[in-house]
């Protein structure tokens, strides 16, 4: 096994990415699970032998980051750190206020981690604070303590959750008797191996894929402010959230399978569609997707970070149908999954780019998949169950995301999306009226009794959707009748009334966003 080695080209992104765009002051890529026990309690001692038994065999956890005096590159050191972990001290907390600014905190905390030592993960005991619990033992963790484990983004992402909970059961459950292999595959050898693999062909065709493309070319968003001179991000967010009914739920995911695309292709799509709408008709879309990137079967079971965010251009065509466009995006997607383990650095190399101004990594899609077994793990007896971070603070990692969140049950499954944009460019009312207006969208193309129109959207021209909310079209339907109710008689408002419907079309093709300062000054 080696000890030492190159970093991954995910893990050099995480780490310039957060030197360059963000400040010093709040981390970005703290990413957090907490866990509470519901039944049943834990052993503090077994579970720390549980954990530093996690550690012995996942050796990324302990590894360090350090910038290679010589070549001056980023290298990766595995340390004994297993041997000497502990947990953070525990904090107490009186209501889920407390519990939710507590969660807050450690998410931001940018001493959370120290890369250079090798300490990239983090597990703490949050304990409700109760009078009936004074003469309780500190070795045991009972119900409604918190589980807090928190790891830095370098070393960990979403898909590794799975394979470390998993492992730290059966770590857990077996006494910290945890089966350990010095030959098996490790982190690091992944990336001493993708250093070393051929990438012609994937050049090639990022090179045929993107050619064309204006990649700093920025979509005119409707921002409330504008970027700081040196392009710098706080990591404060501007967040909205749509929770989807049972209905749109479930044609959305019938609709994905009577087409034969992944709900992450269709969801794509949706955001297209959107995004074109609501730059007044941009047809020259590019955005950021993340891809899971475990592209050989020697990678499923380790844990690491292998997230490739990759640019998903299309040209669209004003007249396709939503229908058209979903084949478009469909046939792309697959394109590019056979070419997923090119790295974001060659991609922006290869066309002269940087990572402050290749304009697609400003725009992220993301569609996660929540496992259906709500997030329950046993540990010898002790039930715990995840705890939703929807109440926690956002961290803004991109200027722009939206994220499809999908969570399967036996019968169906409840869908719902975010968008979390930076607060430096985006009010949080702005950001909650484009998740209204995205909402409408997405009633209009999977709704099968919406009142919007009884002919297919999905099948009419993407240019003909409208992002105008009902309340808007009917306040401007207002100002017209109360400007002209009283000088025309009723064979002339029947004319008025062909004249709004012409005057919304118009207003929709023009600018919609210029309609609430139209309405303000009564100019129609």
């Amino acid at each position: 096994m080696k000890l030492s080695g190159a970093t991954s080209f995910a893990q050099e992104r995480i780490l310039l990415d957060e030197q360059v765009r963000f400040t010093k002051n709040v981390a970005i890529y703290n990413e957090l699970d907490a866990l509470k026990v519901v039944q049943g309690c834990l052993s503090r001692n077994r579970l720390l032998t549980a954990l530093r038994s996690v550690l012995t065999k996942q050796t990324i956890l302990r590894t360090s980051l350090v910038i290679d005096n010589k070549g001056g590159t980023l290298k990766q050191c595995i340390t004994d750190r297993h041997q000497t972990f502990s947990l953070a001290a525990d904090l107490t907390f009186k209501n889920n206020n407390e519990l939710y600014d507590i969660i807050d905190q450690i998410i931001i905390d940018p001493n959370l981690f120290d890369l250079s030592s090798g300490r990239s993960f983090h597990c703490q005991i949050l304990r409700q604070d109760s009078s009936m619990r004074q003469n309780e033992d500190d070795e045991i963790i009972p119900c409604s303590d918190i589980l807090i484990v928190a790891f830095h983004h370098s070393v960990f992402d979403r898909f590794s959750s799975g394979i470390f909970f998993n492992e730290l059961r059966h770590a857990y459950n077996n006494n910290g008797i945890i089966s350990v292999d010095d030959d098996s595959l490790q982190y690091i050898d992944y990336s001493v191996y993708e250093h070393e693999m051929d990438m012609m062909v994937s050049h090639e065709f990022w090179k045929s894929q993107l050619q064309g493309y204006n990649l700093e070319h920025r979509l005119s968003l409707p921002t409330d402010r504008q970027r700081s001179s040196n392009d710098q991000r706080s990591g404060v967010a501007s967040v909205a959230e749509i929770h989807f009914d049972d209905e749109i739920s479930r044609a959305f995911l019938n609709y994905a399978s009577a087409h034969q695309v992944t709900p992450f292709q269709l969801g794509l799509a949706t955001f297209y569609t959107f995004l074109f709408r609501l730059t007044h008709g941009d047809s020259d879309i590019c955005v950021s997707g993340l891809n899971a990137n475990r592209y050989k079967s020697e990678l499923e079971n380790m844990i690491g970070m292998f997230v490739a965010t990759l640019p998903y251009a299309i040209k669209l065509n004003s007249c396709w149908s939503f229908d058209e466009l979903v084949k478009h995006v469909r046939d792309k997607c697959l394109s590019i999954l056979e070419h997923s383990h090119y790295p974001l650095q060659y991609i922006l190399a290869d066309f002269y780019l940087n990572q402050l101004n290749a304009s697609f990594l400003e725009i992220v899609f993301d569609f996660i998949t929540i496992p259906s077994d709500g997030g329950h793990l046993c540990f010898n007896g002790a039930t715990l169950e995840q705890v939703s971070l929807e109440q926690s603070s956002k961290v803004a990692k991109f200027d722009y995301m939206l994220r499809f969140f999908h969570k399967p049950t036996l019968n169906d499954g409840s869908l719902s999306c975010c968008f979390t944009c930076s607060h430096d460019l985006f009010d949080e009312s702005t950001v909650e009226t484009m998740a209204r207006r995205f909402q409408h969208l997405v009633f209009q193309l999977f709704c099968s009794k919406s009142d919007v129109s009884e002919i297919d959207q999905a099948s009419t021209p993407i240019k003909k959707l409208s992002l105008i909310l009902s309340d808007e079209a009917e306040e401007m339907q207002g100002i017209v009748f109360y400007r002209l109710a009283n000088i025309f008689d009723e064979g002339i408002l029947i004319i008025l009334t062909c004249f709004f419907n012409l005057y919304s079309l118009l207003i929709e093709e023009y600018s919609f966003y210029s309609l609430e300062k139209a309405l303000l000054m009564n100019r129609v």
